[in-house]
């Protein structure tokens, strides 16, 4: 046999394609050609599989005199990365007869080391879940990534350790074991999450936690400002314990997104992802981009938190680019080398001090110079404000109240409120075109149909409206903060006391 043709694939960013490896022989002198657009981890592949195929007892593709040409198809797309070798390695070996066996039906991902080992790859979820589309039986992945292949039913999962073990079983010498279905499995192992910051933990600070049940009960974006030490991080800590577990199938979004991105540490991500860039974080790094687009920190923030601290220290570019996700929940990025959109629907947590040296407004002295505080409380442009829902001021705790061992109310607590006004959401929005399932996500035209108030608070509410200056976007961010409110209430109507306490979360004076 002179000819072979297996099947492997290959992310691009957040998406995955299934790529044909043929190989072919011929007489003459030895060339090892590999074409179709690989890159150079691509490319390197020759060397890796060659020494690879000779550590494992067989004629390494080096030592003989003919030609070779690999084509990855299909040939247009920029081929990236080192999951290719297994498949190359097997293709090589049928075509020069070392091996038989019917490739129908099969997949092949992994990386070799020289000495014919598998190491592990990124993006397993995607291309397990590709192939399944694509009507594939079994895939075959290194051993450390069999356990995240598993999480997609419908196929049959191998993990290997070696080059070996893979023709071994293919040649039905010593069959591998399938790796078992662990979906459920990791659910009920994700049910225990470490909690480092309890609500009970944080003395005082009632509003901001009241703020902070809201915002989760809605996925309502959330600003908190004050002095330094006044417990901003710690309440940013503890929200992502307030959140309820992900869905099915948020768990697979998310866990994919994470092993595309290299970030997954071998468990399912079940519980909400917490993402906290350092505000020298570059744009790309947070947004997403490079030559060819890769996703960033609010994309790996996707149905989970991204917490900004020191907020407007941020690069101006970064904040501003936050409009789109903030409004859409996704982020297109443009680059010579491609486009791609990434989903980014996350909730926002942004905590910052009131200027620089973080006494402006108190009883201490500010040592800010004019200029820079002008600057800095130009970074927060009006577009920005007006898209977060919440804004907390973070004031100082007396001595007497740190000291007191009374504890305040439990994060357990709080969430099993936050778990009801979820629940109740989500029958509210099951027959929902779009699938939103809370409050924060509903539209102008849904804010018309699940939200009806009488005429009397109606008219209370527009004079507000009207002394507090809100924009349209604020007039309806106010009304989707009230109906939250109501939920956590457990309230069929929005009530006066709604309104009043979602209007007193409009920023008025960010000192």
């Amino acid at each position: 046999m002179q000819f072979s043709k297996i099947f492997s694939a290959q992310t691009v960013g957040l998406s995955a394609h299934i790529i044909d490896v043929e190989v072919d022989l011929s007489r003459g002198l030895h060339a090892f050609s590999l074409v179709g657009l690989p890159s150079a981890s691509v490319d390197e592949s020759r060397d890796r599989v060659s020494a690879a195929i000779k550590n494992s007892g067989f004629t390494s593709p080096k030592q003989k005199n003919q030609k070779i040409v690999i084509a990855l198809a299909p040939a247009e797309l920029k081929k990236e990365g080192s999951h290719y070798d297994l498949a190359i390695a097997l293709a090589y070996l049928m075509a020069c007869d070392e091996i038989k066996f019917d490739p129908a039906g099969k997949i092949f991902l992994g990386e070799l080391s020289l000495d014919g080992k598998l190491r592990p790859i990124h993006g397993t979820l995607l291309l397990a879940q590709v192939a399944l589309r694509a009507g594939f039986k079994e895939i075959f992945v290194p051993e450390e990534n069999a356990r995240e292949a598993s999480l997609v039913a419908g196929i049959t999962v191998y993990g290997a350790r070696t080059l070996t073990e893979v023709i071994e079983h293919l040649r039905k010498e010593k069959p591998m074991s399938m790796s078992p279905y662990v979906r459920e499995n990791s659910l009920e192992k994700g049910e225990s999450k470490e909690l480092l910051v309890d609500l009970s933990h944080i003395k005082g600070q009632g509003f901001a936690k009241r703020a902070l049940e809201i915002s989760a009960a809605g996925k309502h974006n959330l600003a908190m400002w004050g002095p330094p030490g006044t417990g901003k991080t710690m309440l940013a800590q503890a929200f992502s314990h307030l959140l309820p577990k992900l869905s099915d199938e948020e768990m697979l979004e998310v866990t994919g997104i994470h092993s595309v991105a290299g970030t997954l540490r071998g468990e399912i991500i079940v519980h909400p992802p917490l993402r906290a860039p350092h505000h020298t974080a570059s744009y790309p790094s947070v947004i997403g981009g490079g030559a060819t687009p890769k996703p960033g920190e609010i994309t790996l923030a996707h149905r989970g938190v991204l917490f900004l601290d020191e907020f407007p220290e941020f690069d101006r570019r970064v904040i501003e680019s936050l409009r789109e996700p903030l409004e859409e929940g996704h982020i297109r990025i443009s680059r010579s080398k491609g486009h791609d959109t990434f989903p980014a629907r996350f909730i926002l947590i942004a905590a910052m001090n009131p200027c620089p040296c973080g006494k402006y407004g108190s009883e201490e002295r500010c040592t800010c110079m004019p200029g820079t505080l002008s600057g800095y409380q130009r970074k927060l442009s009006g577009p920005i404000v007006d898209r977060i829902d919440l804004w907390v001021k973070v004031s100082k705790i007396s001595h007497n109240k740190l000291s007191d061992i009374k504890k305040d109310e439990s994060s357990e607590n709080v969430r099993a409120r936050i778990q009801s006004a979820r629940d109740l959401q989500k029958t509210r929005f099951k027959n929902h075109p779009r699938k939103i399932t809370t409050n924060n996500e509903m539209r102008a035209d849904d804010i018309e149909k699940y939200i009806i108030l009488p005429p009397k608070l109606r008219a209370l509410f527009n004079t507000s409206a009207e002394r507090l200056k809100l924009s349209p976007r604020a007039y309806h961010k106010v009304l989707k903060v009230a109906r939250t409110v109501a939920d956590l209430d457990s309230a069929p109507d929005i009530l006066e006391k709604h309104i009043l306490e979602a209007l007193a979360y409009r920023p008025t004076d960010l000192r």
